[in-house]
């Protein structure tokens, strides 16, 4: 069993971000990640542009330098990594996090791979991993992709992109741009509030000359082998079918932060119970971070707003071990 002051769960940019700052303390840290460095960017569609600019993702004090306004998926890879080598960060890569459970004073780690002692551990594994799914008849047929990399696989397709946000319409006007028969289902009267102020006008463009049809207050009810079912305010219909963007969303691993013992809101959001000041949770010694602080409000919390997780945190375990040397 592996000995370790802290133990940090996810190597996204928050993450990375405690590690960066577990390291100017002097701290003996581990960032476990069960995918690829900052996974769940790498996820993200190829051609993704962030709501952000560049210095609001920055991370310690490294400048990020992009040519445009606002940087793409590429540029902030490239930054994240090269930031996580300048720092010469400790990460095991690959390895999930089965277990956290807390024994005595300390926390015991269980992953696929070995098993973990820490004081610490700081959850930072966002919402990414989990898509909201349409619990529809058919969903878990092979054409029905509930994440988006590129266009070209659906090229001259007829495709149905189920959502109103972001991730749909770049995936609604990227498919159409690449010869496919672009369908949007819409379970709101119109198009997202949160999408990019940039793109709006040419998804609300495409849908008024016909380019792209969409159905709002309209829901998918089965997805069989060549065609799709839609209840619609007219009635319902049935539409020809290739491919199914299931859009929907995210949500954060719930039943991970339970197993945890991490207190839920009983609200429907699954809110974490956390002090806002230090990010400590109900379990003494068990941190929170980033995008998982807001439950299924997945639009609370973003890279530019909690990166000062990072330093609240070090602060207060930092503090509290100065405190303990003090008394002995």
């Amino acid at each position: 069993m592996q000995q370790k002051d802290l133990i940090i769960i996810g190597a996204g940019p928050i993450g990375l971000a405690c590690g960066i700052a577990a390291g100017e303390a002097g701290l003996d840290y581990l960032i476990l990640e069960k995918g690829a460095l900052t996974n769940s960017l790498f996820r993200y569609p190829l051609f993704m542009t962030f709501f952000s600019t560049a210095e609001k993702l920055e991370i310690g004090g490294i400048p990020f330098s992009c040519t445009a306004s606002k940087p793409g998926r590429q540029e902030a890879l490239e930054y994240y990594r090269r930031t996580a080598q300048y720092f010469q960060l400790k990460i095991n890569l690959y390895e999930e996090v089965l277990l956290v459970e807390k024994h005595g004073d300390r926390f015991r780690v269980q992953t696929g791979k070995g098993l973990y002692e820490a004081a610490y551990v700081i959850i930072a594994t966002g919402f990414y991993d989990l898509p909201a799914y349409l619990n529809v008849p058919g969903e878990a047929r092979a054409k029905v992709h509930h994440y988006y990399k590129e266009p070209h696989a659906y090229a001259f397709q007829k495709v149905i992109v189920v959502g109103a946000q972001n991730s749909a319409v770049d995936a609604a006007l990227e498919t159409w741009r690449r010869g496919a028969e672009v369908t949007m289902i819409i379970r709101q009267k119109e198009i997202g509030s949160r999408v990019k102020y940039w793109v709006r006008p040419d998804i609300d463009n495409r849908i008024a000359e016909g380019s792209i049809r969409a159905y709002f207050s309209s829901a998918i009810t089965a997805i069989r082998d060549r065609h799709v079912d839609i209840a619609t305010p007219k009635g319902n219909i049935t539409l020809e079918n290739d491919f199914v963007l299931a859009m929907t969303g995210y949500r954060p691993d719930i039943a991970f932060l339970q197993k945890s013992g991490i207190a839920l809101s009983a609200d429907g959001c699954f809110q974490p119970q956390y002090n806002p000041e230090t990010m400590e949770t109900n379990v003494p010694g068990l941190f929170l971070a980033g995008v998982i602080c807001g439950g299924l409000n997945t639009h609370k919390w973003f890279i530019e707003n909690s990166r000062i997780h990072a330093g609240q945190i070090l602060e207060t375990i930092t503090g509290r071990k100065q405190r303990i040397a003090a008394a002995l």
